[in-house]
């Protein structure tokens, strides 16, 4: 789809969203034998095989789609201090508790607990693909309709800031770049999406290829 296709598109992003994702939790989440995960094995299966990956930690991310009258999608940054993916552009989310009733839950919860995003704000419309890392992580993303009148207040710990970007940009195919990177000795493939002064990469970027690719390219 072009770019001005997306742009027109744009208004009508949350009825497409919601004819073509369900609530319906993949199977495959808690059983790595069934197929049909997606995620960093897509553009590099040969490096995946010879690197052994096995991702095995559960995690659930919101993709929190702002209901401007031009959609964005709200994006943090995460603190140089964090274990994992730190200084990165993410998505607000983590591991999935043995107490969260559902991915959806733990995705709620995480964004609450490092933006402070107020759960009856989101609305939940339906899960991406599950996304496998070189990394370990099993991540089920939430795509969820934001209203606007949020407040933020951000967890030191994990957040730095968050920013919005138009979802008509992320939604470009042409501003999906591929890139490649050494990672353990072996060259790894992996999506990018600049915008302005920030680099949008690695999982934050192949999930909202995933996201182009649900919603857009079917």
């Amino acid at each position: 789809m072009s770019e001005s296709g997306v742009r027109s598109a744009a208004p009508s992003f949350f009825e497409r969203a919601r004819a073509r994702l369900t609530l319906e939790v993949p199977p495959a989440l808690t059983d790595p034998l069934i197929e049909g995960a997606r995620g960093d094995l897509d553009l590099n299966p040969e490096t995946w095989r010879r690197a052994g990956v096995t991702a095995t930690k559960l995690a659930a991310v919101l993709v929190p789609v702002i209901d401007r009258t031009e959609p964005t999608v709200l994006l943090t940054q995460r603190t140089d201090e964090l274990k994992s993916h730190a200084g990165q552009v993410a998505f607000p989310g983590g591991k999935i508790d043995p107490g969260d009733e559902s991915p959806v839950a733990a995705a709620l919860r995480e964004a609450k607990e490092e933006t402070g995003l107020a759960t009856t704000l989101v609305e939940p419309i339906g899960y991406l693909d599950l996304y496998l890392t070189f990394s370990g992580f099993r991540i089920l993303p939430t795509v969820a309709r934001v209203k606007p009148e949020f407040t933020l207040v951000l967890n030191p710990r994990e957040v730095t800031e968050t920013f919005e970007v138009p979802l008509a940009f992320l939604m470009t195919p042409d501003n999906h770049l591929r890139k490649t990177r050494d990672w353990n000795g072996l060259a790894r493939d992996y999506y990018a999406i600049p915008f302005e002064n920030r680099y949008i990469w690695g999982i934050t970027a192949g999930i909202l290829r995933n996201l182009y690719e649900r919603v857009y390219a079917q």
